[in-house]
């Protein structure tokens, strides 16, 4: 397994909508290889997802995680999971804001409003349908990769830049807030 060399925010890749995954792609040893790899990166990088387009390769996948995560402590915890060519569904119009981050724009955080409960269909890392409904953070999170499988960051869906911050500022200035 290899660790991937992520997108950074300015890279044309993060801006192009990724292309479907072919069913028959889903069983080749080559890309069941690519989905370890992309989940060696993320857990290299303390993420709790990670989208495909963001390590070059604008395919609809996406990994995520969340289990002690360091960059998000107190989050509950969400399994491993692999969606190839998810879509997702607000369940609802509730929202809510809360602070993001991404590994294709380190050291800065911004509060991004969500839907708070969301309907989920993909293809597992199997090629078996998934179709679940996700809340709070896990919901966030899918958004979170599905927008960068669209062609989207998280800057994008906040109203007001002004929570822009970095890391160090976020701790010191937002944390109590």
């Amino acid at each position: 397994m290899a660790i991937l060399k992520v997108a950074r925010l300015g890279n044309p890749v993060l801006r192009r909508p990724a292309r479907e995954v072919p069913a028959e792609v889903v069983g080749q040893t080559d890309f069941q290889r690519f989905i370890d790899d992309m989940v060696v990166t993320m857990r290299e990088y303390q993420g709790v997802g990670l989208a495909a387009v963001q390590v070059h390769e604008p395919i609809q996948v996406a990994v995520l995680e969340v289990a002690d995560n360091a960059r998000y402590p107190g989050k509950e915890a969400v399994p491993l999971s692999v969606l190839i060519n998810p879509e997702i569904e607000p369940l609802g119009d509730e929202t809510e804001d809360d602070w993001e981050g991404c590994l294709s724009i380190p050291d800065i955080r911004g509060q991004v409003p969500r839907y708070k409960r969301l309907r989920v269909t993909a293809l597992d890392r199997d090629g078996n349908a998934l179709d679940f409904v996700a809340e709070g953070f896990h919901a966030r999170v899918i958004q979170h990769e599905v927008d960068h499988l669209r062609g989207h960051v998280y800057m994008d869906r906040m109203p007001d830049l002004t929570t822009l911050t970095y890391l160090t500022e976020l701790a010191r200035y937002w944390r109590n807030q």
